[in-house]
């Protein structure tokens, strides 16, 4: 058997996560889903265990406001990720040629845009839907400018990859 110090980190944070989880718990399910709740404690914990040196006494306070962060970071993505579905949603439709054709193209862009990470589909949507300027799309996307232009290429090809028809499936090689 093992004996362990005060100064184990191990041993500091297995008595910091005993006296603190359920507290932890109960205030995420308050705030969320059962599922998520239970993450956001995981959640919580492993940024503990990350910073176990900088915690401060008493913790509690610490913890409650870490889960409060991580609970509320989520609620932004996904409100981020409803806007960008209501958004591709609304799109207009081509005014020329057939109904049908526009209605399967649309269909394919947004279900090509929607298979696209989150930070490609807002360069290409705040370049080409907002017409901004690589300055002004830095500026809504946090980055530099530079950073900006070289996401934007990366979803223009991964946007073009995708759709790209595949090429027909042949089961014989045509033979010389």
């Amino acid at each position: 058997m093992t004996v362990l110090s005060v100064d184990d980190p191990e041993e500091r944070f297995t008595g910091l996560y005993d006296r603190h989880y359920r507290n932890v718990l109960g205030y995420a399910l308050l705030r969320a889903e059962p599922a998520m709740a239970e993450d956001l404690t995981s959640e919580t914990f492993l940024v503990a265990w990350r910073r176990l040196d900088d915690l401060p006494d008493p913790p509690l306070p610490w913890l409650l406001g870490v889960t409060r962060n991580l609970l509320r970071n989520q609620r932004v993505r996904r409100l981020r990720s409803d806007e960008l579905v209501a958004r591709l949603a609304a799109l207009s439709t081509f005014a020329e040629g057939d109904v049908a054709e526009r209605v399967a193209n649309r269909q394919e862009a947004l279900a090509v845009l929607a298979g696209l990470r989150e930070q490609d589909v807002e360069a290409v949507v705040l370049a080409s839907w907002y017409g901004l300027t690589p300055e002004e799309a830095a500026q809504v996307a946090g980055c530099s400018a530079r950073t900006y232009n070289v996401r934007l290429h990366r979803a223009r090809r991964r946007l073009a990859d995708a759709l790209r028809p595949a090429p027909p499936f042949t089961f014989f090689q045509e033979q010389a």
